[in-house]
């Protein structure tokens, strides 16, 4: 199985950030210089990075399409969103040199429009990010940069979207995103049974290099790594070497 460990940079306000449980009142701030951080993931050895424009997953538009396409330029494999609404911020993410575009809010609030994204584009350009959390049995599904909770659950929409040729889910555990407490592995086993046919992107409180290899070994495709590396828990080249 191909397995990819890639970094993630928060942005918002052209810094590189954290929120804690994606709440934007909890924000810590890591580095100013966005670029220069991604290519020290690339000269590690990374062969993806993972984008996430806070500010547009909020406001509904790309409102770090500028670094992103600046970042772009220096030839890593990008996998960006946040403020992905209509089929022309696709284009204008395409545009700038994404190779990936990842769809949340849309993809939970109008997965029909999103199904016509992949009929048109292929399942290779577009992440589904189902970002979840546990609430009265059922994993449900918040949107707006975690601000709103639709009526959709997980469960449905994760198998919905596998008929229709989705390749790509992300898929974190929002109580456990930037708490460093571990990825929620009976999450990702549950998904790899229930929706094979989609290559599991594990995001969402990693804390170790333990915690790549149980990702892998739950079934997972990928990790997205966040503060672990922020903050010096592991290396790029160490979590790559695992």
């Amino acid at each position: 199985m191909n397995f990819d460990v890639i970094p993630a940079i928060d942005l918002r306000g052209g810094q590189v950030v954290r929120l804690k449980q994606g709440d934007y009142a909890q924000q810590t701030t890591y580095a100013a210089d966005p670029r220069e951080l991604a290519r020290r993931y690339a000269d590690a050895g990374a062969r993806w990075l993972h984008l996430v424009d806070l500010d547009g997953a909020r406001s509904g538009r790309l409102d770090n399409l500028a670094v992103i396409a600046a970042i772009a330029t220096d030839g890593m494999a990008i996998q960006a969103g946040g403020g992905v609404r209509e089929e022309a911020d696709l284009q204008r993410l395409f545009d700038a040199g994404v190779q990936r575009v990842v769809v949340g809010s849309v993809a939970v609030r109008d997965p029909a429009r999103v199904a016509a994204w992949l009929a048109k584009y292929g399942a290779e350009r577009l992440t589904l990010a189902l970002d979840t959390r546990h609430a009265e049995g059922r994993w449900v599904l918040p949107s707006a940069g975690w601000t709103e909770v639709e009526a959709r659950t997980l469960d449905e929409l994760a198998p919905w979207y596998a008929a229709r040729g989705a390749r790509h889910l992300l898929c974190t555990d929002i109580d456990r995103d930037g708490m460093l407490a571990g990825f929620n592995l009976d999450l990702y086993r549950h998904l790899v049974t229930s929706v094979p046919q989609l290559a599991l992107q594990a995001s969402g409180g990693v804390r170790s290099l333990d915690d790549i290899r149980a990702a892998r070994d739950a079934g997972a495709n990928a990790v997205i790594l966040g503060r672990a590396l922020l903050e010096g828990s592991f290396t790029v080249a160490e979590a790559l070497a695992c």
